[in-house]
């Protein structure tokens, strides 16, 4: 399959163009980036060609893969599903929930596969828990963490970015954390409860459609010493947490991308395709909404 990558900021340098470059079913045709001189940069680091046009990438590839904030990753999904290019997405699929729906409008008109890079979805331990979990049910609660400091006043994170710096952990880590129980306690019925903690903290309480309830806790401010993610599940076969997957991001996306391709040539829907993506996308708005309305 012949890929393009859309994007040059660091997630694109550090895990995207290697992954793509080294992937054995990939045809790594070239990058674009909003700055020409990077794209250039990257892709002479990768042995790839430079576009100046995205629409010219767009028609030398099959697919692409996009790196980009995402309310420029949303347009050009649209843009990309409409020259007939399946998507390998990041998260969040859009910064809106009306972005995210036009992202499914088009991969579905246009019969293109999608995929959304979850990060920690696509870790092979933490996979293969949440199919056992999915399986073995009648689970009570769950509580997941996500904390990061890519904001804090001792460090230089080249993930401190201004979309991360609008939108948040509930955004960023946000849409980690739902991938995961949303599989396992099923989807939301609504966001009960939403509440601003230190720095851009949050906390989220969830009602699930099966019964269950969840609660989260999301920051990019954490002391560098509190950082890490968790999940535990409570029901009647106990308690259980998320191990610690032992794999990269290099090796998720490389999954990610292996899971494309199935997806591209069988023609059956991804889990975590675009439409999951919008679902997530729904219920973070959501509980954006009771943030927001708890300021006032």
């Amino acid at each position: 399959m012949r890929i393009g990558l859309l994007g040059t900021g660091p997630w694109a340098q550090m895990v995207h163009a290697p992954v793509l470059a080294a992937h054995d079913d990939l045809d790594f045709v070239g990058i674009w980036g909003r700055r020409p001189e990077a794209a250039k940069e990257l892709a002479d680091r990768h042995g790839t060609r430079a576009y100046d046009d995205v629409d010219a990438l767009l028609a030398d590839v099959d697919a692409v893969a996009v790196a980009l904030p995402p309310d420029v990753q949303a347009q050009l999904a649209v843009r990309a599903a409409g020259a007939g290019c399946h998507l390998l997405l990041d998260k969040p699929v859009a910064a809106t929930v009306a972005g995210a729906q036009a992202v499914v409008r088009a991969a579905t008109k246009a019969q293109v596969a999608s995929v959304v890079f979850f990060t920690s979805r696509f870790g092979s331990e933490p996979s293969a828990w949440i199919a056992e979990q999915a399986a073995a049910g009648g689970w009570f609660t769950g509580h997941a963490q996500w904390l990061g400091d890519v904001f804090h006043s001792d460090g230089d994170s080249p993930f401190a970015t201004p979309w991360r710096g609008e939108k948040g952990a509930l955004w960023d880590v946000g849409p980690h954390a739902l991938s995961m129980l949303l599989p396992v306690l099923g989807d939301v019925r609504r966001v009960t409860a939403a509440a601003h903690g230190p720095g851009d903290t949050v906390h989220l309480v969830l009602d699930h459609a099966a019964g269950a309830s969840s609660t989260l806790t999301l920051s990019l401010t954490a002391p560098p010493a509190a950082t890490g993610a968790s999940l535990e599940l409570r029901g009647t076969a106990g308690v259980t947490q998320l191990p610690q997957g032992t794999g990269d991001a290099h090796t998720a996306l490389t999954r990610a991308a292996d899971e494309l391709l199935a997806a591209a040539r069988d023609g059956r829907p991804h889990p975590c395709d675009a439409a999951f993506g919008l679902r997530v996308t729904e219920i973070l708005a959501e509980a954006e909404a009771l943030l927001e309305a708890g300021t006032r």
